[in-house]
């Protein structure tokens, strides 16, 4: 039996296939549009949801802790150890730090003060006991500085023959400078 498009063969009787019937009644109008699929989503978005999920799965809920954390701890410290995870032990909250190996030892000794920092930080009794980890630390990766802009500008320049307040003349030759600077 030969299978013809508009044509179907039903308890044997022939249905032709109408345009009404490829159409649905829609009863309800959606108050919302619907998600875009198929997208690109904002890098912040993806982002603040990945890294969120990954904060929320090593315990810390706020990630004040983990980003300020040479700020909370100071320079030295959080040069020496930084926050793996955070639990809830039987007294209370425990903060794992990852600690360069021969570090962990003499940070045990700062361990009381550092609680008492990191609460003050927080507002809060979150931390009652330092649980150190022995690990090589990778070293934080900070953007470059930007070279100081060296260029001169040169006489024809629309900054040189700005004639208005002095403060804003000087910005624009400072950005006449950042602008002649090779990167």
């Amino acid at each position: 039996m030969a299978v013809v498009p508009a044509k179907q063969l039903s308890c044997g009787r022939l249905k032709r296939h109408s345009r009404t019937m490829a159409q649905s009644r829609k009863t309800e109008q959606l108050d919302t549009p619907p998600a875009q699929r198929g997208r690109p989503a904002a890098l912040g978005d993806v982002s603040r949801t990945v890294g969120g999920a990954a904060l929320a799965r090593a315990g810390f809920g706020d990630p004040t802790l983990v980003l300020r954390w040479e700020e909370i701890a100071g320079a030295e410290t959080a040069r020496l150890a930084r926050p793996l995870k955070l639990g809830q032990g039987p007294q209370g909250g425990v903060l794992t730090l990852m600690a360069e190996p021969g570090a962990a030892v003499f940070l045990q000794h700062e361990s009381r003060p550092l609680c008492e920092r990191i609460n003050a930080y927080l507002g809060r009794p979150a931390v009652a006991r330092l649980k150190f980890v022995s690990a090589p630390l990778t070293p934080r990766q900070r953007a470059a500085p930007r070279a100081k802009a060296s260029a001169s500008v040169p006489q024809a320049d629309p900054a040189r023959t700005y004639q208005g307040p002095e403060r804003l003349k000087e910005a624009l030759l400072r950005l006449a400078k950042a602008r002649l600077t090779p990167r």
